[in-house]
């Protein structure tokens, strides 16, 4: 009696190898390469003077509100996530605009990943479904081979 737990002869064919090695590089790559993008954001942000948000406690004035496009160009707080809040620095009484986090973006953004979850859930049962009846069809066609060898 054969194994069942061995590797499919699908999964070692040329084609296949060829697109998890592509799959894997392109995620390799997207992950080194935000990496080294928020090096470079980092070390920019280190050159200059650091907000004074950042070095003493502060009062927001304005809640987080979205840039429009010439917030957007000229603020460099506006580029990171789209939103700013003004902020009061207490101690040298200095208004600054420090980017935020909206919780109309975060909702976006969550339902966006829940669609995307959803989209993957079903896509995945589709290929179990058609996986199981390739299999299926397999072990009936042994089972007749067997049956007709008799």
């Amino acid at each position: 009696m054969e194994s069942d737990c061995r590797i499919p002869v699908a999964c070692c064919r040329p084609r296949v190898l060829v697109l998890h090695a592509l799959f894997w590089g392109l995620v390799s790559l997207r992950v080194f390469g935000a990496a080294l993008l928020s090096e470079d954001k980092t070390s920019a942000v280190k050159a200059v003077a650091a907000p004074c948000w950042l070095v003493e406690e502060f009062v927001v004035t304005t809640e987080c509100s979205q840039c429009n496009a010439f917030q957007t160009r000229s603020w460099s707080s506006c580029g990171v996530t789209g939103y700013v809040e003004r902020v009061n620095c207490t101690r040298s009484n200095r208004d600054d605009y420090k980017s935020c986090r909206s919780a109309v973006m975060e909702e976006h953004l969550f339902w966006k990943f829940e669609a995307a979850m959803l989209a993957l859930t079903a896509l995945f049962a589709v290929l179990v479904v058609i996986r199981q009846r390739w299999l299926d069809r397999l072990a009936s066609e042994k089972v007749r081979r067997q049956i007709e060898s008799i």
